[in-house]
């Protein structure tokens, strides 16, 4: 078996990181981890070349001096070198201000491009947008066209040996059973509907945004409708949301046009913080999986919707970076595409049910503590195994509310129409986010590593390379990860002991505050607020002589009549499914009763034949 030694292949390169804090957020964590990793352990890289965009008034690079050298993510690094730290940097850091959106990775230096041409040895492409409902002229930029940005600039460098692209292990889309570590070729799609042609797809975006600028549509229109367009695209062909369809098309794009160079389209599964390095439980905002953790913990979440029995697949960000590096030492030159999963589902799997049981053992033991100082007790979490239950859960605890609400509303020409907006919104996106992540609640896929395990057997067992280069997700125990690293680092960046963020719409890029929204599910109207407020309306508007009395009166009757109203609406269904039991019932025993009455007929005629000698004077023996 091949030994490979990543230090040595780093001593004296140049690496282009395409995707380290590239847009105004930070989508992948990998990104920072990566970049963090090399400084620390590899003295004697020649150089780092990050491509980062200018936003906000701020160059490239003032964001990595004010966003990234600040994070908490370099504290061992600044540690290590103390005040050496700056000289450190500026000797093998180049900052590059570009984007992956445009041809040349939109390079305006051009002695720097010269310079990156003639001197990079390998290119690593870690941009992604991974908002699952991203508008699609966004996500086609960054996840296909940028890829493709990236293969091109790759292929003018006279040095560059390896290109890898980070990509995601669910372009799988909604498969079960074992998924193997294969290619998609161009144009190929998971439910075997012809016809995807990625100049196409761009075509059609650039279409649809001009007809709507040539309406005159506000900018929120033209974001839903590309995101719509997106999510329409993606179920079209068989993927479950944009992020791992135009991803899918960026590893269409790359593979195919890839030539000669060697390529290496790494798909890691569900990265969660640090396991070990540079410390334990490092992460960047509060992601998808971590929401539900704080939801719970704050007394929010009341119920888990999944299918307990089913694997979830998470891996740690060091983990998946330290096998970034290693397949970079090992793929290097050898003009070969090869697919890496890098997940944990087949080597040490861990089914759903480990995420509720765990929350209840850390938060029963270390409760939550809000703002007002109190302690908020969690009990057990009420599990809905099917989409069905789902609906029938939130039908009985909301729609059910939303619509006497909206009853009341109308009745009293609207005034409570902020309330019933505000919790319709609510009820909306939470069936959005359902629809969004229900593949991933109901995942069934299992991915197969062969080619991962053959790369974790190429670092040497011994020596300093062993231990600085783990990604071995079997030497993880879940208990311990969850409960004293990854829950802790969760609430340290959450501002533990309370949150105190307000809701942020980011919640599909894995940034969830609606767990902390102060207008919670548990918000109560009270009856008295509700008379109160009815009263004053109608005061303002009726003449002073009418008694104020006989105002509060005539109020507190129509309230009366709309909750009659909504009472009567509920004996009126109540009354009708009693009906169409009481008649279904009437029916099966009256068919039951008329094959009974049938089946005792001819038990009596057979009887009398056989007790009637004459029956049987007409037979003749068989000759």
């Amino acid at each position: 078996m091949e030994v490979v030694s990543v230090l040595k292949y780093l001593d004296n390169k140049s690496i282009l990181v395409v995707g380290a804090a590239g847009y105004e957020v930070i989508d992948n964590i990998q990104d920072l981890i990566f970049v963090e990793k090399i400084l620390r352990v590899a003295p004697n890289v020649k150089k780092l070349y990050l491509l980062l965009r200018a936003s906000k008034g701020k160059s490239a690079t003032q964001r990595f001096n004010d966003e990234i050298l600040k994070k908490d993510l370099f504290k061992v690094l600044k540690e290590k070198y103390g005040p050496n730290l700056n000289q450190l940097t500026s000797e093998k850091i180049t900052i590059v201000d570009g984007d992956i959106c445009l041809e040349d990775l939109g390079l305006q230096d051009f002695d720097l491009a010269h310079e990156m041409i003639h001197q990079v040895d390998a290119i690593v492409n870690l941009a992604a947008t991974t908002k699952f409902d991203e508008r699609y002229d966004v996500a086609l930029g960054i996840n296909t066209l940028g890829a493709l940005n990236v293969l091109n600039f790759a292929k003018r460098c006279a040095k560059v040996k390896i290109l890898v692209h980070v990509s995601t292990a669910y372009v799988c889309g909604e498969k079960s059973g074992l998924i193997m570590e294969t290619p998609y070729r161009m144009g190929e799609t998971l439910n075997g509907t012809t016809g995807l042609d990625i100049n196409y797809e761009k075509k059609l975006v650039q279409e649809k945004l001009d007809q709507l600028r040539v309406i005159g549509a506000a900018p929120e229109t033209i974001t839903e409708t590309m995101k719509d367009l997106g999510l329409r695209r993606a179920k079209m062909y068989g993927w479950p949301n944009t992020y791992v369809f135009t991803k899918a098309m960026g590893e269409m794009m790359v593979g195919t046009k890839r030539e000669n160079l060697s390529l290496v389209l790494l798909r890691p599964s569900i990265i969660t913080s640090t396991f070990k390095e540079p410390f334990p439980g490092w992460t960047e905002g509060i992601r998808t999986i971590d929401s539900l953790a704080v939801g719970y913990g704050k007394g929010k979440l009341t119920c888990f919707l999944c299918d307990l029995d089913a694997v979830s697949d998470v891996m740690p960000a060091d983990m998946v970076v330290n096998s970034i590096l290693v397949s970079m030492a090992a793929q290097a030159g050898k003009q070969e595409e090869i697919i890496y999963h890098v997940g944990s589902s087949l080597r040490n799997p861990m089914k759903n049910s480990k995420f509720p049981e765990l929350a209840y053992r850390y938060f029963s033991i270390k409760p939550w503590t809000n703002k007002e100082g109190k302690v908020v007790k969690v009990g057990a979490i009420e599990i809905l195994s099917s989409m069905r239950s789902f609906h029938r859960y939130m039908t009985i605890r909301y729609l059910i509310a939303l619509k006497g609400l909206e009853l009341v509303n109308i009745i009293l020409c609207k005034l409570f129409e902020k309330e019933f907006q505000y919790f319709n919104k609510k009820i909306n996106f939470i069936f959005r986010l359902v629809d969004l992540y229900q593949p991933y609640l109901f995942f069934y896929g299992i991915f197969d590593d062969s080619n991962t395990e053959k790369l974790r057997k190429m670092v040497s067992k011994t020596g300093v390379e062993n231990e600085m280069f783990y990604f071995d997700p079997k030497v993880l125990d879940w208990d311990d990860y969850f409960l004293n690293t990854h829950v802790i680092g969760l609430l340290k960046i959450s501002g533990f002991p309370y949150l105190a963020s307000r809701r942020s719409r980011d919640f599909i890029n894995g940034r969830d505050d609606f767990a902390d929204d102060t207008r919670s599910w548990n918000r109560k109207i009270k009856p008295e607020k509700i008379s109160k407020r009815a009263r004053k309306a109608v005061r303002s508007i009726l003449p002073v002589s009418i008694s104020t009395k006989l105002v509060g009166f005539s109020v507190n009757g129509v309230l009366i009549l709309a909750f009659l109203w909504i009472l009567k609406a509920f004996l009126e269904v109540a009354c009708t499914l009693g009906t169409i039991v009481f008649t279904s019932i009437l029916l099966i025993r009256g068919l039951w009763a008329g094959v009974a009455y049938m089946q005792e007929s001819r038990n009596n005629r057979i009887n009398e034949l056989a007790d009637d000698p004459r029956a049987w004077n007409g037979m003749q023996p068989v000759s």
